[in-house]
């Protein structure tokens, strides 16, 4: 479900929620959910990097993506690319070359030297088609301006906010139209007054965030892969929430079938979840499988299964159980998948999509309209 609008930055009208496949400018650092079985180039630094370099990496990471979001730090100029290592940790910048071949061959370089001065251990040549290490991330990419997808949000604008009916939901009128905001907490609290669906607290947050994220909180995004509406479902999860097509934009039945495929990855990850992270401490266990939802929301609730109880796929979860102490919850949400990169379609966007739902929260409940409620209450 993750568009590379969903990756950050300025809306670019039409093309605002486009899946777009890497471009010239855009090489070896937009590359989303690539499979590599080539374990003699990046996937190997990443095969036997230990386990402890994920301290910090959650941090580190959102640390870069607000700065690709925000248009800020080292991406205020976007004709830029930043390096960073496996912990996340920002290594270096350059600017662009004329050429896409002139920015990788920049890259390249970039990567050698610091290499040469002890800045890394390792370094790989990237390409057009393959990661090079240190890891890079262009600047300019198309994204979400956040500003403006958070009034969408809000209702700053008539025409941005909702009223209607869908199945046994009815909202605000016509007269009287509410926000996406009032729109989706009625929604969580008229299904969990039904007890139809069963979900962590906090998640109507994260939510609220994947609507920015996914689609700027516009009605009729629609992208190349054929993800519709404010939280961007495949015409597979609508017809499995039996939305007809005819109402596939309409903004109470997307907040109402996100609700309920959260509740049934929630409901497939929880047995897993818990023999694996059971014994962690509740504030820990909740926030790690809030972030395991968003990712599963993503990449699919049978890949996260996986890094929960496959043989392979699980040796990460299994170390972080053990160790949990040493790390936080994001640490580990971010852990499980880095360890893994190149396997199972598990790429960087995976990191990026939990980093930039994450900074869309933050984004929303620094508003003097939401910033004292409930709903931004962080345990």
């Amino acid at each position: 479900m993750y568009t590379r609008f969903a990756s950050l930055r300025q809306l670019a009208a039409i093309f605002i929620l486009t899946v777009l496949a890497p471009t010239a400018a855009q090489s070896e650092e937009n590359q989303s959910e690539a499979e590599s079985t080539d374990t003699a180039g990046w996937t190997a630094i990443v095969r036997n990097s230990p386990y402890w370099v994920s301290q910090g990496v959650y941090t580190n990471i959102l640390t870069i993506r607000r700065w690709v979001l925000k248009e800020s730090g080292y991406c205020s100029n976007t004709d830029r690319h930043i390096l960073f290592d496996m912990r996340g940790q920002f290594l270096g910048w350059i600017s662009n070359g004329a050429t896409s071949a002139a920015t990788q061959q920049r890259l390249n370089d970039t990567r050698q030297a610091q290499h040469a001065k002890g800045v890394t251990d390792e370094w790989i040549a990237g390409s057009a088609t393959t990661n090079g290490y240190p890891f890079a991330l262009a600047c300019d990419q198309p994204h979400v301006d956040l500003d403006l997808a958070v009034g969408r949000y809000l209702g700053a604008r008539s025409r941005d906010r909702v009223w209607g009916a869908w199945d046994d939901l009815s909202f605000a009128t016509r007269e009287n139209p509410g926000s996406l905001h009032d729109a989706l907490m009625y929604i969580v609290q008229l299904r969990s007054e039904q007890s139809r669906y069963t979900l962590p607290a906090v998640l109507p947050r994260y939510l609220a965030g994947q609507i920015l994220i996914e689609s700027g909180g516009q009605a009729r995004a629609h992208s190349r892969a054929d993800a519709k509406g404010i939280l961007q479902l495949s015409p597979s999860a609508l017809n499995d929430c039996q939305i007809k097509p005819q109402n596939y934009w309409h903004r109470l039945a997307q907040i109402d079938c996100a609700l309920r495929l959260m509740h049934q990855n929630a409901r497939n990850l929880q047995p897993a979840f818990t023999e694996r992270f059971g014994h962690l401490p509740e504030d820990k266990r909740n926030e790690l499988f809030v972030l395991l939802l968003v990712q599963a929301y993503h990449g699919g609730a049978g890949r996260v299964q996986a890094l929960l109880d496959d043989e392979t796929l699980a040796k990460p979860a299994e170390y972080f159980a053990a160790n949990h102490e040493r790390f936080t919850a994001g640490d580990i949400a971010f852990g499980m998948v880095f360890h893994n990169l190149g396997r199972d379609r598990l790429g960087l966007a995976s990191l990026y999509y939990v980093a930039d739902v994450q900074l869309a929260t933050e984004a929303l409940c620094r508003t003097s309209t939401l910033e004292s409620e409930e709903f931004c209450a962080w345990k």
